[in-house]
């Protein structure tokens, strides 16, 4: 079994981190997703952040936070997501859209509502003191 290999977006506000709601999943990821043949992180971040969310991410504010590996949700196909975790600012309205019903920001108290990695980018955030909450 191979991990699957997929690029987060880190978006955090008021000490709170971004995650969405994916149509029929029952827990919150992070923006984000797999790549494309050939795209690298900042292309396949910024393509799935505007299908999922309508926005365009700011490339000079691009970097790494890091990237956290945890057990896949519901991808019985993988044992673990390796996740690239990225901050970026935006421009735009964020709008669900694309696969995304619903955004929501979350603080540690909400750990449970997440996905294993989904945690993992959380704990990361908390690392980097982004978190308040």
């Amino acid at each position: 079994m191979e991990d699957l290999d997929v690029v987060a977006w880190v978006q955090v506000s008021d000490g709170r981190m971004l995650a969405v709601r994916s149509r029929g999943r029952d827990l919150l990821y992070l923006p984000g997703g797999k790549r494309e043949p050939g795209e690298d992180d900042w292309s396949a971040l910024s393509r799935e952040v505007r299908e999922e969310l309508d926005l365009e991410l700011d490339r000079p504010s691009f970097r790494e936070l890091g990237v956290v590996r945890a057990p896949a949700h519901d991808q019985p196909a993988f044992t673990h997501v390796r996740m690239a975790c990225f901050t970026a600012a935006y421009r735009g309205a964020m709008t669900a859209a694309g696969e995304v019903d619903a955004f929501v920001y979350v603080g540690r108290g909400d750990r449970h509502l997440l996905a294993p990695a989904a945690r993992a980018a959380l704990d990361l955030a908390g690392e980097h003191g982004l978190l308040t909450s």
